[in-house]
């Protein structure tokens, strides 16, 4: 049995915990410094500037944010190979949200991947001018839309994964609280989210 096999739950327990901590931090953050576009420019220029000040942003990039994507992400890749889909032939709705999970995951990881690239590593200053011009394309809008709203799915249906694999949320009736939280949250972050993209 190969080291990935004996250690396999403590491996898809990491998995499931990085996608909320520190991935689904970050990105709430990253959300939270996006959302002064809705301000005005000059105080979104602000915000990003502070961000870019902080102490230790390398560091924090590299452990805190990076790695964990990473390691969230190619798992989860690994995750959606071995998944068994049957939609067609149990259509119940958890089911339906396990098979979109899996979707997302590649859209949120691609997408993510691009964001990155021609953001943070373009040698560009991240700033209100710099993303309005990347947005000003139609496509290339609608690409954002599509992408940022496929990762807003991907965290909320992760917290109801993310409970239960915890132990929080044990019986039929806390999970299904859990699963409407999570949709509700879904539509509040994807409806902020579309508003900041337009915002640019």
């Amino acid at each position: 049995m190969s080291f990935f096999e004996r250690h396999y739950f403590l491996i898809r327990k990491l998995h499931v915990i990085s996608g909320v901590l520190p991935v689904g931090v970050f990105l709430l953050i990253h959300l939270t410094v996006n959302s002064y576009a809705l301000v005005s420019p000059e105080v979104y220029n602000q915000r990003a500037a502070f961000m870019k000040e902080l102490p230790f942003l390398t560091f924090m990039e590299i452990f805190l944010i990076f790695l964990p994507i990473l390691y969230h992400g190619l798992f989860g890749l690994y995750v959606v190979y071995i998944a068994k889909n049957n939609v067609l032939k149990f259509s119940y709705s958890r089911n339906w949200a396990f098979y979109l999970q899996r979707i997302t995951a590649v859209i949120t990881f691609a997408f993510l991947i691009y964001h990155v690239l021609t953001t943070r590593f373009s040698g560009n200053e991240i700033t209100y001018d710099f993303m309005s011009n990347i947005l000003a394309k139609p496509g290339m809008l609608a690409f954002y839309i599509f992408g940022v709203v496929s990762a807003m799915y991907h965290l909320a249906n992760g917290l109801w994964a993310f409970f239960i694999d915890l132990g929080i949320t044990i019986g039929p009736n806390a999970q299904r609280v859990v699963a409407v939280a999570s949709s509700i949250v879904f539509v509040v972050l994807s409806i902020l989210s579309v508003q900041i993209l337009l915002a640019f």
